[in-house]
């Protein structure tokens, strides 16, 4: 059972967090000093190892047991109009993806990780935000315990993301709610809603502002508010994550507005938790500038369901794969780099 029953017993879970390792990320390092390259010369990738035997505490690190998460929901706020696309094609998606034909279980098999597609309550959409708050306290925490919950303790990575119909218009609620700007920053055309669709958009993200204006000092009450049942899973199992010292990787904008209410109760809490990707959807750049995130790839991709995390799971193979599979300086006999005292360098061995 996850260790919260309401909102005062979640914030203070998400004020007590453990640290990582930094032992191992030294070790990490210090090999890759000693490794037949440049200093620093595979950039990024060197850092990413580092970043996963911190948080695992194993060095080097593993991605043995790595899996995808994809929680599911329906959004009341649909019937303003904000989506190209009905919401039932969130139940028919998460058909799909149980039937092996979606992206991400493509991209989740070539990446070697395992793949669980979790629906909350499909039938019972959130409540429309423009009117009172998508979800009640007991509803939220329900489902940020859902998401708690299925987070594997002895998982090596963790890769997020979501489904369903209307959901960027949660998320960019929440990062209104959360940074400013209103629907005018935060909107973008989702699933493609043409330029009237973008407008209406804009303007239920306006009204829920000003209706939901007195809860706007609380992340976790606009992350209820605002949100829906698989943004707050999401929220959920990120928080489990760090309390089992699991690393994770976010996928596009609506996972990283699920989880920014964490940063603004504590701007350490996302420390274990890299973003995959920065998604061509408006407003992702900017929530990751918000939240210290720098994203690992930009290919323009924008279709949710954990793809741009699952890819980016791909990098981090070949990140490890380096770190673990290269010969040292000593073991290959190439001569090291000149030594800083100005002395004539020499073999190494």
């Amino acid at each position: 059972m996850p260790p919260f029953a309401s909102f005062a017993d979640l914030r203070a879970v998400c004020l007590d967090l453990p640290g990582g390792h930094p032992a191992a990320s030294s070790a990490v390092a210090m090999r890759e000093d000693t490794l037949t390259k440049p200093p620093k010369s595979l950039g990024r990738l060197e850092e990413v190892t580092a970043f996963l035997a911190h948080w695992q505490g194993h060095a080097p690190p593993r991605l043995e047991r790595t899996e995808v998460l994809v929680f599911a929901g329906n959004h009341g706020v649909t019937a303003q109009g904000v989506s190209a696309y009905p919401a039932e094609v969130t139940g028919q998606m998460v058909a799909n993806f149980s039937h092996g034909g979606a992206a991400i279980n493509q991209l989740a098999r070539a990446a070697g990780a395992s793949l669980r597609v979790i629906p909350l309550e499909l039938e019972t959409p959130t409540a429309d935000f423009t009117e009172s708050p998508a979800l009640g306290e007991a509803e939220f925490i329900a489902a940020v315990a859902t998401g708690y919950d299925a987070v594997e303790p002895e998982s090596d990575l963790l890769c997020l993301g979501e489904m369903g119909i209307g959901n960027t218009t949660a998320a960019a609620a929440i990062a209104a709610a959360l940074f400013g700007g209103g629907g005018e920053r935060w909107a973008g055309r989702g699933t493609g809603v043409d330029d009237l669709g973008l407008a209406r958009k804009r303007d239920v993200i306006d009204r829920a502002l000003a209706r939901h204006r007195f809860i706007l000092n609380d992340p976790l009450r606009i992350a209820a508010a605002f949100g829906g049942r698989e943004l707050a899973a999401i929220l959920g199992a990120t928080l489990a994550a760090r309390r089992h010292n699991i690393p994770v990787l976010l996928d596009g904008f609506v996972c990283t507005a699920a989880v920014a209410p964490l940063y603004k109760l504590r701007t350490d809490t996302l420390s274990h938790a890299l973003a995959g990707h920065v998604s061509a959807e408006a407003g992702h750049r900017a929530l990751l500038d918000e939240l210290n995130l720098k994203p690992l790839l930009d290919l323009d991709m924008r279709l949710g369901e954990a793809s741009g995390a699952a890819t980016a799971l791909l990098l981090l193979r070949a990140a490890l794969a380096c770190h673990t599979g290269m010969a040292t300086f000593a073991e290959a006999g190439v001569t090291d780099k000149p030594a800083d005292d100005g002395a004539e360098p020499k073999a190494a061995g």
